[in-house]
């Protein structure tokens, strides 16, 4: 039997609710005791316990949106890079996308093949999405037995083509398939419209240009799809990546008619704006794109009174030469945003100057990301019986985004030269340091994890 306990005059306690003066206690990787108030009598072995003082410690970060790669485009992200990334971030679980692997996650095959190479590099616990596609919908349920912890697809080409996207039709034949599996599917939420171009400004480097080839409107018009979709088969659906706030009414009435569906957004689209984006800054861009000002303020009002249940990374990496760099071409670079280390930092500094609490963290970044893909049984809380996964940070302190600091694979991020609240000392899964200010465990730490307690034993 091996056990840890960390003590800290500021541990996150009752359900989220409350931080005070605590002792926790692992034993077996699981939460066993927490013991509340300054006092403790019990043996305390300093080679082994943590003290971590006054900072705080609350559960490890679970990131349901993160696009790792590996096998088959590994030198954009690889498993031991974002897993270590994560990590340094206070992150202890990630859930890693179908796409922009080789090949992609949808087939049960290509499950496993995936399975091979995320266990052998992982610093913190992997679970993993899979694919829906045209005519692959009698893969679903073998992947779902297999512990997947639920579907993606996209309603706009994928930027990929190992992934295409899918059509009304292709949906239907989807949720049927899903319909009584208790499986969400996720929905990159955008389509083609018949709205004319605006040409205003058509300088590729100008990102205006980018910005109006992908309006507001074909984010609107997908959730609407989705809306009606989820409403018919009342299969549990999840909007990724929300950027456009104008589709939230959309969403919000589906939910008053019964629909189970839920929305995410991410940190660029909550702290960063179209207006200061850099001509020729490449690595501002992504898909959906971020929006103006305006439309960011009712994005943060929506995660305030809680009509956006969640917020992720999207952290979609690729290397420098295909974010074309020294062209400075919006309508060509690759979309995506590299993020995954900074996520808690980044909506920590955001949401602390709107005046939202630690909880709310908690609730948006751990608890409703772990109920999402299946994990809420042993992910997201500090409580009894739940994994050890622990972050123990500084709330107060700052620290400035550097490259030398930047534990990706590829270094290039919006985020280079901000300053940032909250610095992450130790991150522990299963009470295990897998981060230790600025050091990593020799050996990877990481499981790998299924929807469903007995979801390994069918690969």
């Amino acid at each position: 039997m091996t056990s840890v306990r960390v003590r800290s005059r500021r541990v996150l306690l009752r359900d989220n609710a409350t931080i005070g003066p605590a002792v926790v206690e692992i034993t077996n990787g699981k939460i066993t005791r927490i013991m509340e108030g300054k006092g403790y009598n019990g043996h305390w072995d300093a080679q082994k316990d943590i003290d971590a003082g006054s900072h705080l410690v609350m559960p490890g970060i679970v990131d349901s949106h993160v696009h790792v790669n590996e096998p088959g485009r590994t030198e954009w992200e690889g498993y031991e890079t974002a897993t270590k990334a994560a990590a340094a971030g206070g992150i202890t679980t990630i859930v890693d996308m179908p796409l922009n692997c080789i090949p992609s996650t949808i087939t049960l095959d290509a499950f496993r093949t995936k399975l091979d190479y995320a266990a052998k590099m992982a610093y913190v616990d992997v679970a993993f999405w899979g694919g829906v596609v045209p005519g692959n919908q009698l893969e679903l349920k073998p992947m779902i037995r297999a512990g997947i912890s639920g579907f993606k697809c996209f309603l706009i080409h994928s930027g990929v083509d190992e992934f295409p996207h899918v059509t009304e039709a292709d949906l239907h034949k989807a949720m049927k398939e899903l319909q009584g599996t208790d499986s969400v599917l996720l929905f990159h939420a955008e389509v083609e419209t018949n709205l004319p171009p605006d040409e205003s400004e058509t300088s590729p480097t100008a990102y205006e240009t980018f910005l109006k080839s992908r309006p507001k409107a074909m984010e609107n018009e997908a959730i609407r799809l989705v809306a009606r979709l989820c409403l018919q088969y009342r299969v549990p659906c999840h909007i990724v990546h929300l950027s456009s706030a104008e589709a939230l009414p959309i969403i919000l009435d589906a939910r008053k008619q019964g629909a189970p569906i839920t929305v995410e957004t991410c940190h660029h689209y909550l702290s960063l704006d179209a207006e200061t984006v850099p001509s020729g800054a490449t690595q501002f861009k992504c898909c959906p794109p971020i929006r103006e000002q305006e439309n960011q303020a009712r994005l943060w009002s929506a995660v305030n009174n809680g009509d956006i249940d969640l917020i992720v990374s999207d952290h979609s990496p690729c290397t420098a030469d295909l974010k074309l760099t020294q062209e400075g071409d919006f309508m060509k670079a690759w979309g995506g945003i590299s993020s995954l280390q900074f996520g808690l930092s980044l909506f920590w500094t955001g949401s602390r100057s709107r005046g939202m609490h630690i909880h709310e963290l908690v609730r948006l970044m751990c608890e409703r990301t772990a109920l999402l893909a299946g994990l809420a049984d042993r992910k997201g809380q500090l409580k009894v019986g739940m994994d050890g996964d622990l972050v123990i940070w500084d709330p107060e302190a700052e620290f400035q985004v550097t490259r030398d600091k930047i534990q990706h694979r590829n270094k290039l991020t919006p985020y280079e030269g901000k300053v940032l609240k909250g610095v992450i000392h130790k991150t522990l899964v299963r009470g295990q340091a897998v981060y230790d200010r600025g050091q990593h465990s020799q050996a990877p730490l990481g499981k790998l994890l299924f929807r469903g307690q007995h979801a390994s034993s069918n690969l």
